[in-house]
C-alpha cells in the first residue's frame, strides 16, 4: 500500500456517485455493484428496439442504441446528474469505456467509422468547464478503440433549455443549430453520435439531419441511458 494514498483516502474519501459508499482501492469512480446492477437495455442486440422505434419517420439512422434505462429519482439519475452539473468528467469516461468494451464483443453492434459527440454551445461549455458527451465519447473510443472527432459538428448558435418542451419544441430548438465545418473529413463515413441521455431525441435528430447532409454519410446514435416518456 502506498502511505500517500492511504493519508489522502481518509483526509478525501473516494464515494461512489450512485450510491454514495466509499470506493475500494480497486474500484474507479463507480462501485461495482453500482456497475453491476445497472438498467440494462440490451438495444444493441435488438435492430428494432423501443428507442429506435422513436426516430422511425423523423431521420434515417442506421443504429440506435443506449446502455441503460433511465429511472427518475434512482441513484442513476443522481449519478448523471453529478456528471453533468458537478464536474465529474470520469463518470462519463468510466460508463462510456464499459460500454464500449460491452459493445465491442456483441455481433449485434454495427461499427462505426468515427465517434462524434453532441457538441455544447462555446458559451456554456465554458461555463460548464467541459462537454459530457464529450467524456462519454472519449470513453467509448477506448473501448471500441474507434477514432473520435470531437472538432466537426459544431453548435455555434446558442438555444434555450429543452427542460418542460414538448418534442416538437425541442425540435424546433435545436433544429438547424449545428453546423458541419469540414465536410469532407465525414464523406462516405459510418458516424456514432454519443450523447448522455435520449429523451424525445430532438437533439440527436437535429445533429443526425446535419450530418447527413455530407455526401455519403451514415448515421448512428449511442447514449448512456434512455428515458422512456
Amino acid at each position: 500500500m502506498n502511505p500517500l494514498t492511504d493519508i489522502l483516502s481518509l483526509l478525501l474519501p473516494r464515494s461512489c456517485p450512485a450510491c454514495g459508499r466509499a470506493l475500494k482501492d480497486w474500484e474507479e469512480c463507480l462501485c461495482l455493484v453500482c456497475l453491476g446492477k445497472l438498467p440494462v437495455t440490451s438495444f444493441h442486440t435488438e435492430p428494432d428496439n423501443q428507442m429506435a422505434e422513436m426516430f422511425w419517420g423523423r431521420v434515417n439512422l442506421t443504429q440506435a442504441i443506449a446502455w441503460f434505462y433511465f429511472r427518475k429519482g434512482s441513484a442513476y439519475q443522481d449519478m448523471l446528474h453529478k456528471l453533468k452539473y458537478n464536474d465529474r468528467p470520469d463518470i462519463g469516461f468510466l460508463l462510456g469505456r464499459q460500454y464500449g468494451y460491452e459493445l465491442s464483443r456483441s455481433d449485434g453492434f454495427i461499427r462505426p467509422d468515427v465517434l462524434i459527440p453532441v457538441p455544447l454551445n462555446p458559451r456554456k461549455q465554458r461555463k460548464r468547464g467541459f462537454n459530457q458527451s464529450e467524456a462519454i465519447a472519449k470513453g467509448l473510443s477506448a473501448g471500441l478503440s474507434i477514432p473520435l472527432n470531437s472538432h466537426t459538428l459544431t453548435r455555434p448558435l446558442a438555444t434555450s433549455t429543452q427542460t418542460r418542451k414538448s418534442r416538437y419544441d425541442r425540435y424546433l430548438n435545436v433544429s438547424g443549430k449545428f453546423k458541419v465545418t469540414d465536410p469532407a473529413l465525414l464523406e462516405n463515413r459510418h458516424i456514432l453520435l454519443v450523447d448522455d441521455v435520449i429523451t424525445t431525441g430532438a437533439t440527436l435528430e437535429a445533429c443526425a439531419e446535419e450530418l447527413l447532409s455530407v455526401p455519403g454519410v451514415s448515421v448512428s446514435v449511442a447514449a448512456l441511458a434512455w428515458a422512456r416518456l
